[in-house]
């Protein structure tokens, strides 16, 4: 009698851990729950290797990788956080001091500011998959550099094959140039999509420039909005 009533009572937890997580889900806006149920997306066939069936194989494929020499300053290989079928996947440049230290990318101040920017148009981390150019922070903060940027970029395209999310918003200059192959500046960039390889591709300001520019704060909110409106649309035709 013992044993059932400890099943009951384990029961009852779970089913008031679900309720307060739907409740919470409620209030936060949200129209959809995200599960921790997934499913692997098939991916195209490399000659050079055995293909990666999701993201964290895909990461335990490539996270002790020494093709280039900030490996030998790194504490942590950062791959990339969230949702691994995300919609949206926002790609910044490389990580930073802290997201060298914890791993995992936008955890300082930017990333805590870039938390209450996709709070605004009601993201969060969990609904977004949030990834950079590199995964190795380059030493005292620096510009990735070319020969840098080639050797790790390969990565992060395989990660967008693997999460094929329908919209890309590139953080800061260095994210946009890279990826749609262009010099133009920042500036000219942003306020409308671009395409990549047939994802909706948008620009704005990086989290960090924020801190530092009051001025980019507005332009950087239109830019939430339109991404915002965009996702909203691309999900009605999808559903």
């Amino acid at each position: 009698m013992a044993m059932v009533n400890d099943e009951y009572e384990k029961m009852l937890q779970a089913f008031a851990l679900a309720k307060n997580f739907l409740r919470q889900q409620v209030e936060l806006g949200f129209d959809e729950v995200y599960t921790q149920v997934k499913t692997k997306k098939p991916t195209a066939k490399k000659e050079d290797g055995p293909v990666p069936t999701g993201l964290s194989d895909f990461y335990h494929e490539i996270k002790n990788c020494k093709k280039c020499h900030l490996y030998r300053t790194r504490t942590n290989f950062v791959f990339g956080v969230g949702n691994p079928e995300a919609n949206l996947m926002l790609i910044g440049e490389a990580p930073g001091k802290e997201e060298d230290l914890q791993g995992e990318p936008f955890v300082g101040a930017a990333g805590k500011l870039l938390d209450r920017m996709l709070a605004a148009i009601n993201f969060s981390r969990e609904d977004v998959f949030i990834a950079n150019i590199l995964k190795c922070r380059p030493p005292e903060n620096r510009d990735p550099r070319p020969d840098e940027i080639e050797t790790c970029k390969p990565y992060l395209l395989e990660q967008i094959k693997l999460i094929q999310p329908k919209i890309i918003c590139a953080l800061g200059r260095i994210s946009a140039q890279v990826l749609l192959q262009t010099k133009s500046a920042l500036g000219q960039l942003r306020g409308e999509f671009h395409d990549f390889n047939g994802i909706k591709f948008l620009v704005t300001y990086h989290p960090a420039a924020l801190l530092r520019y009051q001025q980019y704060k507005r332009p950087a909110w239109e830019d939430l909005k339109l991404l915002r409106k965009e996702y909203d649309k691309l999900k009605i035709l999808a559903g």
